[in-house]
């Protein structure tokens, strides 16, 4: 009976062996199929990034309206200029990026480039059409057609470009925060940015050109002497600019949330931006008024009208050095597949205080670029 039960205790010492070595020679056979997998994931993790696209770029106003208190008079009818005065209010950025991450490192270096520029061009006239004046002495009937008539006259010439370059190193500190195959970099770094924008507006207008009727009491009625007039015209050019560098800091993540398993997902993606900028702030403006009042006994092209002229012609030249703080962020999708990623979404940079607007005295504007974007990324090597 002790025999049997021997041995009934060797047949089960036995099999708990081999389920014991099997367990083992399995959990081993899959750490090592995941360390290969895993090698050859990280052999085929491209070195090289190269990213190009664009934005659609929403510009803030950084400009102050050009109203001169000559052109007050303006006909109530008349929409004023300031409306017809605005700076472009969009533009086409171009991206362009490099990043370059050495085979088993999490530290990556990267280097960006962002371009756009916009023209504005707007004239606008108003215009009323003063009827001719029409009266009839000693049976005989004469018409007498205005010399002038009342408008105003907008004409607007602008454009705007900016620059912003951006020299970064950073590292993955996600350690799979957003899952196993989720990115959180942190990186850091020196941001450079040039704001240039030029504007060119020329305002004229005749507000109050009228008839100048004298009663004949010969006639009975009134009849037509001549008219009086004003004719104002502003013009204002500025250039202005800001040229800055500091450091910067920058965090960005992805998760991917849909994955096919065949080296391709779709993932968000999201980041903030942050900097300060060390730099100098310029305006140079040139402003220039003349005011004419017009009298003329007679009515007629061939009447040269009197005229008391008012001028002025100033220059305004400023320069400042500034701290301008830069905050931004983004948000979107990104497709990759294999050695390939496209990215869209939606990303947006503001820079405070960054160029000055005024006239006659300084005003400081912020700067921003607001929009969608699309990237398409190539990777190389691995």
């Amino acid at each position: 009976m002790s025999e049997l039960m021997n041995a009934s205790a060797r047949r089960n010492a036995i099999r708990w062996q081999l389920l014991t070595t099997v367990s083992a020679l399995a959990i081993l056979g899959s750490i090592s199929v995941g360390t290969i997998a895993k090698a050859d994931d990280e052999s085929d993790k491209p070195v090289v990034w190269i990213e190009l696209g664009g934005q659609l770029s929403r510009l803030e106003d950084s400009e102050q309206s050009f109203s001169p208190s000559l052109m007050a008079k303006r006909p109530s009818e008349f929409t004023p200029s300031p409306p017809f005065e605005k700076m472009p209010h969009y533009s086409i950025d171009g991206d362009a990026a490099l990043s370059f991450q050495p085979e088993d490192s999490d530290w990556v270096f990267s280097a960006s480039l962002r371009y756009g520029r916009s023209v504005s061009h707007t004239h606008v006239r108003q215009h009323t059409n003063h009827p001719p004046f029409t009266a009839s002495a000693g049976g005989n009937h004469y018409t007498k057609y205005p010399s002038a008539q009342q408008f105003a006259d907008t004409d607007t010439n602008s454009s705007e470009h900016h620059l912003i370059v951006d020299f970064q190193v950073g590292k993955d500190v996600g350690l799979g925060l957003f899952g196993t195959a989720s990115a959180s970099v942190l990186k850091f770094g020196v941001r450079f940015a040039q704001f240039g924008a030029y504007s060119n507006i020329a305002l004229k207008s005749n507000p109050d050109w009228h008839f100048n009727y004298k009663y004949n009491s010969y006639l009975g009625k009134n009849i037509v002497l001549g008219g009086t007039y004003h004719t104002n015209a502003a013009s204002i050019i500025a250039h202005r600019s800001f040229h800055g560098i500091g450091p910067s800091l920058s965090w960005s993540a992805s998760a991917p949330f849909l994955h096919n398993g065949q080296n391709s997902d779709l993932a968000l993606d999201w980041g903030l931006n942050g900097a300060v900028l060390f730099g100098r702030q310029r305006a140079h403006v040139h402003y220039q008024t003349t005011g004419a009042y017009h009298t003329a006994k007679y009515v007629g092209p061939h009447y040269t009208p009197r005229k008391t002229v008012s001028h002025t012609n100033t220059n305004f030249v400023r320069a400042r050095t500034v701290v301008v703080p830069n905050i931004g962020g983004f948000a979107g999708l990104s497709f990759r597949y294999a050695n390939a990623k496209v990215s869209f979404g939606y990303r947006a940079d503001l820079f405070f205080h960054a160029m000055d607007g005024g006239i006659e005295t300084r005003k400081s504007e912020n700067v921003g670029f607001y929009g969608p974007f699309a990237n398409v990324s190539i990777g190389i090597g691995g």
